[in-house]
């Protein structure tokens, strides 16, 4: 694998094309318009950004500070949920910790309080291998059950906490001496993962390990879906790394993940873990995005930057297709 980058959340943005005469009278009104929409703009996404921030800050678990599996507005929980806290969502809430400080919509020592204590929480739970359960009762630390045969560890949701355990290490690894104790829990935290076990002596990670049932839920995780950062992890580890067999016969398929199909003239680039021909849905483009950079990751199967945007692409035409004829609001509109 080429130029595999773990990296804190990074906003991209929106490029807005405006065109103009060269009338001097229009060029200066094109310009103060341009200036006025990108002010709106910039106000917008911020908006966005700190209300979502705020689900993970506001909207946290009281006792563990982690990120629910949901929110009602109402406050009705009819399956008594309302304490139940999810292990991948709380990877993407502490990544999103570190964009709030650097946003300025916490400050520093508030988001470090915060992730000392999430560290100190994950290292109390129950484990299973390392590996973290889907989810928990925020309130009593206990394992909440996803399905009957899935009551034990998860290697993917645990993957998704783990790029975010090393985005922490990294971003405070030479800070005071708090920041630094915070950096070195994470860094603990992620080294305890046996990403080995998950193979079951097979070249091929299965996604759940039960105390009950072992692996009966058969699960393999296979290219290509919103895994392909267990697997870099698991390669990765210093403690607990896969062979590379696993790599290239369990994500890869021994070859068969190569894609020559094409939806709506756009390749594929990848086999997608869906009808021939097809494209899962688009957080297959977002989940190991948020610690790899797309940009230069390549095997020699597929170039991922081409995979990830071609999936935008995809979808971004389907719409303007819109094939089933749904209303629109707003003409759909893409900048480059």
């Amino acid at each position: 694998m080429k130029n595999l980058k773990t990296a804190t959340l990074s906003f991209f943005a929106v490029a807005l094309l405006f065109s103009c005469q060269n009338n001097t009278g229009t060029q200066a009104n094109s310009d103060k318009e341009t200036t006025e929409h990108s002010s709106k703009d910039d106000s917008l996404l911020t908006q966005i950004q700190r209300n979502t921030f705020q689900y993970f800050w506001e909207g946290a678990e009281p006792t563990s500070g982690m990120a629910r599996e949901r929110i009602h507005l109402d406050g009705v929980y009819p399956k008594n949920d309302q304490n139940v806290v999810t292990i991948g969502g709380s990877g993407f809430g502490l990544m999103a910790i570190i964009t709030g400080i650097e946003r300025g919509f916490i400050t520093r020592e508030e988001g470090v309080k915060r992730l000392a204590h999430v560290m100190n929480y994950l290292s109390e739970i129950e484990r299973f291998e390392g590996a973290w359960a889907h989810w928990y009762h925020g309130d009593t630390k206990k394992v909440q059950a996803f399905s009957e045969k899935d009551n034990g560890g998860d290697i993917v949701e645990t993957a998704f906490l783990a790029q975010s355990l090393i985005t922490i290490r990294e971003y405070l690894k030479n800070g005071n001496q708090d920041e630094q104790a915070v950096a070195s829990n994470a860094d603990k935290l992620w080294k305890g993962i046996n990403w080995n076990h998950y193979t079951n002596g097979q070249n091929v990670i299965f996604w759940h390990w039960s105390p009950t049932v072992d692996f009966g839920m058969n699960h393999p995780v296979r290219g290509y879906d919103e895994g392909l950062i267990t697997y870099i992890l698991a390669a990765s580890s210093p403690t607990h790394a896969i062979d590379t067999a696993v790599y290239h016969e369990g994500w890869a398929r021994s070859g068969e993940i190569r894609s020559s199909a094409e939806k709506l003239n756009i390749p594929l680039s990848i086999k997608h873990n869906a009808r021939p021909g097809e494209i899962g849905p688009l957080f297959w483009a977002h989940y190991s995005y948020l610690g790899l950079d797309p940009k230069g990751l390549q095997d020699r199967y597929a170039n991922y930057w081409d995979v990830t945007s071609n999936h935008a692409k995809i979808n971004i035409a389907y719409a303007q297709e819109n094939p089933k004829g749904y209303k629109a609001t707003v003409p759909i509109k893409v900048g480059d």
